[in-house]
């Protein structure tokens, strides 16, 4: 899914996740021969943002989590408590057996459409490395995508944190984050792909960028990435329901009001 184009697959589909995993599909049985998949960045290169952003005791939802070690390399890391859920079946008892000797992961097979499984305001964090770009894969996009993300703002908490990484532009991005329900104040990130930072840098760690969106949720004008692949890191606070009031409240009309 480089540069957020989509493959003919159907990414939002329990069975094409499922052959994926499985000794039929291409990534063979990945998790079960001890071996893992991350998409986009690894846990070292998203470490600085991850532990200025989200505190260790946090209870954090991986959302698609794949054989992806970001879970594991957090709980190391000194994390409490990660919910993973992914759409294949397979592959979340292949993490559930590797990582049955470790308490603080949980795995669950779910659907990120509907996570009605858990209460409102469930976790304080939750993390999101290429699932929202599936979703914008899926034969029901945007509506699926859509969807998700009415589900990962019913679950957060007050002030919880929704950490996106995506192919997806500000362009792209934002208006869906903006959708009716959802209330955030945004921060964006950028980082070159490990491909990009390794042969600009000769093997230094991926450096992030935060760059400054403008009033209507934009890149600044005539800004340039380094890397056309980049990858953007949306860091989305919900707001409380009275932060969303002040602010959706009109100045002059408050004035007035006084």
């Amino acid at each position: 899914m480089a540069g957020g184009e989509c493959k003919s697959n159907d990414y939002g589909a329990a069975a094409y996740w499922d052959a994926r995993y499985s000794s039929s599909g291409s990534h063979a049985s990945a998790a079960a021969a001890g071996e893992f998949f991350d998409w986009y960045q690894t846990y070292p290169a998203l470490r600085p943002l991850l532990r200025a952003r989200v505190a260790a005791a946090s209870r954090v939802l991986m959302l698609g989590c794949g054989n992806s070690l970001l879970s594991e390399d957090m709980t190391k890391d000194g994390y409490e408590d990660i919910v993973n859920i992914d759409i294949s079946s397979v592959v979340i008892e292949q993490m559930r057996e590797k990582h049955k000797e470790i308490p603080q992961l949980t795995y669950m097979q779910m659907d990120v459409r509907n996570m009605s499984f858990f209460g409102d305001e469930s976790f304080g964090c939750i993390l999101d490395k290429g699932t929202l770009d599936a979703m914008m894969c899926a034969d029901d996009a945007p509506d699926g995508a859509s969807k998700m993300l009415a589900e990962v703002a019913r679950l957060l908490r007050p002030h919880g944190i929704y950490l996106l990484i995506t192919y997806g532009a500000p362009k792209e991005r934002v208006p869906l984050l903006n959708q009716t329900g959802c209330s955030w104040s945004i921060a964006l990130y950028i980082m070159p792909t490990p491909g990009y930072q390794l042969k600009m840098s000769k093997g230094t760690q991926p450096t992030m960028e935060e760059v400054a969106l403008t009033e209507d949720g934009q890149l600044p004008p005539n800004y340039v990435l380094k890397d056309p692949e980049s990858h953007f890191i949306y860091v989305c606070h919900k707001l409380a329901v009275k932060e969303v009031h002040c602010r959706d409240t009109d100045p002059e009309e408050t004035e007035n009001a006084n």
